[in-house]
C-alpha cells in the first residue's frame, strides 16, 4: 500500500511539474512577437554597404593579380553587404578598366572593375562607380595648369611639399576644381562608364567649392563674366556657378543613360569647419539622389556628429547613408582595425537616427579582399538586417527643433548638451513643417536673413524659443522679442552666473565661471530675471592679474542679467554651446537644459539614462509605428582616437511617450518581448529590462 501511494504521489508531482513547464512556456511563447510576421520594409537605397577604397600607385606591381571572383563574394557574403562602392577612378588619376578617355593603371593588366561588377551581379549586390574629382595626381601631373592656385599664384599642396624634411611623411593631394577642360574630361569619362558599364550609379569624391580658384582659365572665366578678382564674394558666388554647371552636367550625362541611377557627389555634405557650413545656403546637394554622410568618429571629431547631420539632411527628403568606417584611426590605414563592437554601435546608430549604413574598407593592390575585415563588418551588419526595416528611411518625430545657424562649434556643443540629456530633436533649417515643433533653439551662430521671417512668424503664432548669445540678433537687434534692450558686448574677459531656483535645478548657489563673457541686455519692465551675472575686477592682463587664471568676482550683481525670460522667449546671454564644445563645464549644459524645461511641455518621449545615452523617436506611418532607438556606449579617449571597446548593458530603464495615435502593443527589436504598458496622466510608460549597445522600442497604432 505504501509502495503504490508512493508511486500515485510521484505521478502526480510529475505531471503537475510538466503542466507548470507547459504554462510557463506558452506564457514566455505569449509574451514575445513573431517579428517575421511584419511586413518588410522597402528601401530607396541599399541599406549595409561598402566603400571599398583603391588609391594604388603605380610603382606597387601587379595590380589585383589576386583577384577571384569567389573569394570576393564570400567576404561580400560574410559581411552581410547588400551594396558597394567600387573603384572606376582613384586619388593617384589611374583608371582600374580599359578607358579610352583616362589613363588605366599601368600595372593592372585586366579590366578589374568589370570582373568586380559581374561578381557583384551574381550575388545580388548593388555596385556604385567610384570617381574620383578634386584630387587626381596623374591628371595634375600632366596639367599642373589645372591645379587651384590662389590669388598669388601660390598653392597649398605644393607649399607643403617644399617645407617637407628628408623622408618626413606627407598627406594630401594637389586640388583640381571640375571646371573647364578638366570637367569636360570627367564628363566624358562619365559616359563611358554608364554606357559601358552595368552599374546602378556614380559615387563622386572631393568637391571643394569653398576653394576659390585664381589660376589661369578660371581668370579669364572671371573677365569674361564681369567677376573683379579682388572682390572674394564675387569670386565664391562665380565658383558657385562653376560647380553648379559641372553638377547638372554629370547628372544629366548620367540620367540620359540611367534614368534611375544613384548620384551623390562627396563635399556637398560635408560639415568638418564652419566654412563648409557657409556653403550649405547654396544648396549643392540638391544634386544628389541621396545624401551620404561621412563621418569617421574615431578621428574627425567624435560620436555626437552624426546625429545632428542626420536630421538636417533627411529632412530633404533624400534617404541618406551615414559612412564610417572599419580602420582604427581613418582612410589609407591599411591593417588598421576598429573593434567589433565599436562598429556594432556605429551600425546600430547609423539605423537609429534613420539611414543606412556604410563602412569604409582598403582594398589591397593584389585586388584580394581582407577577410578579418569582413567578419568584423559581418558581426556589425548581421545586427543591422535584424533591426534595418525599424529605422532605415524613417522620419524624425519630435516636438524640440533644433535652428544650426552657420557656426560649426555652436552647432556641434549645443547638440552635444541636447544629446547627453536625452533630448529628443529635429534639425528644422531643412524642415518644410513645423506643425510638431513646441520649442525651437537657437545657437549663437545666428540666423540666416531668409530665415528670420519663419522664425518669427513662428514666435508670433506662440511657438516658444530658446535663443543663445549674438545668434538671435542681426545689427544689434533682436529679430524677436526678447524682452530687452541690447547694451553691447561685453567689458570683461569673463563673468559668472549666478541661478535663481526656477533654473538652478542640480546647480551650485556659488557664482560659477563662463570662459566667454555675456552678451549685455537691459530686462525691459516685465521681463523675468532667471539668472544674474558677477563681473570680474578686472579682465586679466599683464598690468592686471591675480593668481594663476582668471579674476575673481565681484560681490555685488551686475545690471545686465545672464538668462531672462520674456513669455515663451528664454534668452541665453553667453554663448554656452560654443562653451560647452570648447570646455565641457556640465554646469552651462545643466543651466541650459533647466531653462530649455521651463518651456518644454509636451515632449514626445523622455527617459533617463547616464549621460553617454542616446534617444532618437522615428515614425513610419505606412506601417503605423513609432520606433523609439536607445544607445549606449561610452567611447574613450586614447591617444588621437576615441575608442568604443566595452559594451556595458542599463537596466531597468524608464521611457514615457505621448503619441498623438491610441498605441495597441508595444515591444522590443530585436527581440520581439512584448513590453508591459502604464498610463500616467495620459502618457504611456513601459521599462526596457536590458539596454545593451542598442534596442529599438516599437509602439505600433491601429489603422486611423
Amino acid at each position: 500500500m505504501y509502495q503504490f501511494m508512493k508511486t500515485k504521489i510521484c505521478a502526480f508531482l510529475c505531471t503537475f511539474f510538466i503542466a507548470i513547464l507547459c504554462l510557463s512556456s506558452h506564457q514566455v511563447t505569449a509574451q514575445v512577437k513573431d517579428l517575421s510576421s511584419n511586413p518588410k520594409v522597402v528601401f530607396k537605397e541599399p541599406t549595409r554597404q561598402v566603400h571599398l577604397d583603391f588609391h594604388t600607385s603605380e610603382y606597387i606591381p601587379d595590380i589585383g593579380k589576386r583577384f577571384d571572383k569567389k573569394q570576393f563574394q564570400q567576404a561580400l557574403k560574410t559581411g552581410h553587404v547588400n551594396s558597394i562602392n567600387i573603384f572606376a577612378k582613384g586619388h593617384h588619376g589611374w583608371s582600374y578598366y580599359p578607358t579610352k578617355v583616362g589613363n588605366m593603371h599601368p600595372k593592372l593588366d585586366f579590366d578589374l572593375l568589370k570582373a568586380q561588377i559581374a561578381a557583384c551581379r551574381e550575388i545580388g549586390v548593388k555596385v556604385f562607380a567610384y570617381y574620383t574629382v578634386g584630387w587626381s595626381a596623374n591628371d595634375v601631373k600632366m596639367h599642373p595648369e589645372w591645379a587651384v592656385v590662389r590669388k598669388d599664384g601660390s598653392n597649398e599642396f605644393r607649399d607643403k611639399i617644399k617645407k617637407l624634411k628628408p623622408n618626413q611623411v606627407f598627406y594630401g593631394w594637389d586640388y583640381m576644381e571640375p571646371s573647364g577642360p578638366y570637367a569636360d574630361l570627367i564628363i566624358k569619362q562619365t559616359e563611358e562608364l554608364v554606357t559601358k558599364y552595368d552599374i546602378d550609379g556614380v559615387w563622386y569624391d572631393i568637391l571643394q567649392p569653398e576653394q576659390l580658384n585664381y589660376n589661369a582659365w578660371s581668370r579669364k572665366d572671371y573677365a569674361q563674366h564681369g567677376v573683379d578678382i579682388n572682390d572674394s564674394m564675387a569670386v565664391q558666388l562665380r565658383t558657385n556657378e562653376k560647380y553648379d554647371a559641372f553638377f547638372q552636367r554629370a547628372n544629366d550625362v548620367i540620367k540620359k543613360h540611367l534614368p534611375n541611377a544613384s548620384i551623390y557627389y562627396n563635399g556637398t555634405t560635408r560639415t568638418y569647419n564652419t566654412g563648409n557650413i557657409k556653403l550649405f545656403k547654396y544648396d549643392f546637394y540638391r544634386y544628389n539622389t541621396k545624401h551620404d554622410l561621412e563621418d569617421l568618429p574615431t578621428a574627425w571629431g567624435g560620436y555626437d556628429i552624426f546625429p545632428w547631420r542626420s536630421k538636417y539632411f533627411a529632412n530633404t527628403g533624400k534617404p541618406i547613408v551615414a559612412m564610417s568606417g572599419k580602420f582604427h584611426k581613418a582612410w589609407g590605414e591599411f591593417g588598421g582595425f576598429k573593434s567589433k563592437n565599436a562598429l556594432l554601435y556605429e551600425a546600430a546608430s547609423m539605423v537609429a537616427f534613420g539611414a543606412s549604413a556604410n563602412f569604409g574598407d582598403q582594398l589591397h593592390p593584389s585586388g584580394e579582399m581582407d577577410r578579418s575585415t569582413y567578419e568584423n563588418i559581418g558581426y556589425a551588419f548581421e545586427y543591422v538586417e535584424k533591426i534595418e526595416d525599424y529605422g532605415i528611411e524613417a522620419k524624425t518625430k519630435a516636438a524640440t527643433g533644433l535652428y544650426i545657424g552657420e557656426d560649426l562649434p555652436a552647432i556641434e556643443g549645443m547638440a552635444q548638451m541636447l544629446l547627453e540629456r536625452h533630448v529628443n530633436f529635429d534639425v528644422v533649417n531643412t524642415l518644410e513643417d513645423w506643425s510638431d515643433i513646441e520649442t525651437l533653439i537657437i545657437t549663437s551662430g545666428g540666423v540666416l536673413p531668409k530665415d528670420v521671417p519663419k522664425i518669427q512668424a513662428f514666435a508670433k503664432n506662440g511657438g516658444k524659443v530658446l535663443a543663445m548669445g549674438e545668434g538671435i540678433f542681426v545689427d544689434g537687434q533682436p529679430i524677436i522679442d526678447i524682452g530687452a534692450a541690447y547694451l553691447g558686448k561685453a567689458k570683461y574677459d569673463v563673468d559668472y552666473t549666478i541661478a535663481k531656483d526656477s533654473v538652478g535645478k542640480d546647480i551650485v548657489s556659488s557664482p560659477f565661471l563662463n570662459y566667454t563673457p555675456a552678451l549685455r541686455v537691459k530686462p525691459n519692465t516685465g521681463t523675468e530675471v532667471l539668472a544674474t551675472i558677477r563681473e570680474p575686477y578686472f579682465s586679466r592682463t599683464l598690468e592686471h592679474y591675480s593668481s594663476h587664471q582668471n579674476t575673481p568676482y565681484k560681490l555685488t550683481d551686475a545690471d545686465h542679467p545672464a538668462v531672462i525670460r520674456n513669455g515663451n522667449i528664454i534668452f541665453m546671454a553667453h554663448d554656452l554651446d560654443r562653451q560647452y564644445k570648447a570646455e565641457g563645464a556640465q554646469l552651462h549644459r545643466d543651466l541650459f537644459y533647466n531653462a530649455l524645461e521651463l518651456l518644454r511641455k509636451k515632449p514626445f518621449i523622455t527617459t533617463e539614462m547616464p549621460s553617454m545615452g542616446r534617444i532618437n523617436l522615428l515614425h513610419q506611418p505606412e506601417q503605423h509605428r513609432y520606433v523609439a532607438h536607445l544607445l549606449y556606449a561610452s567611447p574613450i579617449q586614447r591617444g588621437s582616437v576615441r575608442v568604443i571597446e566595452d559594451l556595458v548593458p542599463l537596466y531597468d530603464v524608464p521611457l514615457t511617450v505621448d503619441l498623438p495615435e491610441n498605441i495597441t502593443e508595444v515591444y522590443l527589436v530585436p527581440s520581439g518581448k512584448i513590453l508591459k504598458t502604464e498610463k500616467v496622466n495620459g502618457k504611456l510608460k513601459v521599462v526596457i529590462p536590458k539596454l545593451q549597445c542598442h534596442t529599438a522600442v516599437v509602439f505600433e497604432y491601429a489603422d486611423q
